[in-house]
């Protein structure tokens, strides 16, 4: 199941959640990075939502699965690396619930994943760029965009208000 999955109607997303095993660690691409949540039954995700409007970060919060995906699709990541049971993965998940201390480089939804999954909280993604710049400045690039994005939805939500 690691094909990203396609987002459809309720009906599809109900299939396919059922296939989903509780505290599967989730993955979306987005522009310039990947996201990361964990399944915790019911067709909910719980992910640290990181960049919620132009350089405001959200917390920690349970969504679901099309929300979490937001039209980009979703793929289940191997539990390689998990470290605890699945009903545990879901209570270290759900016990965040709320918190708010995103931090891009120490505490973002790949940390909050990982640390989930296996109590050590690191993301590849930093590493990965932290040991070449050249991709720190796409994925600078990306999020930018992304925030310009939302920031033009902000705009577009206020003016027709």
């Amino acid at each position: 199941m690691s094909d990203d999955l396609p987002i459809g109607h309720a009906p599809r997303i109900t299939a396919i959640a059922a296939d989903i095993p509780l505290g599967a660690h989730l993955k979306t691409d987005r522009r310039g990075y990947v996201h990361h949540g964990i399944y915790v039954g019911n067709g909910e995700v719980v992910h640290y939502v990181g960049f919620k409007s132009f350089l405001r970060c959200g917390p920690v919060e349970k969504t679901s699965l099309a929300g979490f995906a937001d039209g980009h699709g979703f793929r289940v990541e191997p539990a390689t690396q998990a470290r605890y049971i699945e009903a545990e993965i879901v209570r270290r998940a759900t016990a965040r619930l709320g918190e708010d201390d995103y931090r891009i480089l120490t505490n973002n939804c790949e940390h909050f994943c990982r640390w989930c999954l296996s109590g050590e909280s690191r993301s590849e993604q930093v590493e990965a760029l932290l040991s070449h710049p050249w991709r720190a400045l796409q994925a600078i690039a990306g999020v930018l965009c992304s925030a310009a994005g939302i920031l033009g939805q902000d705009l577009a939500a206020r003016v027709t208000a």
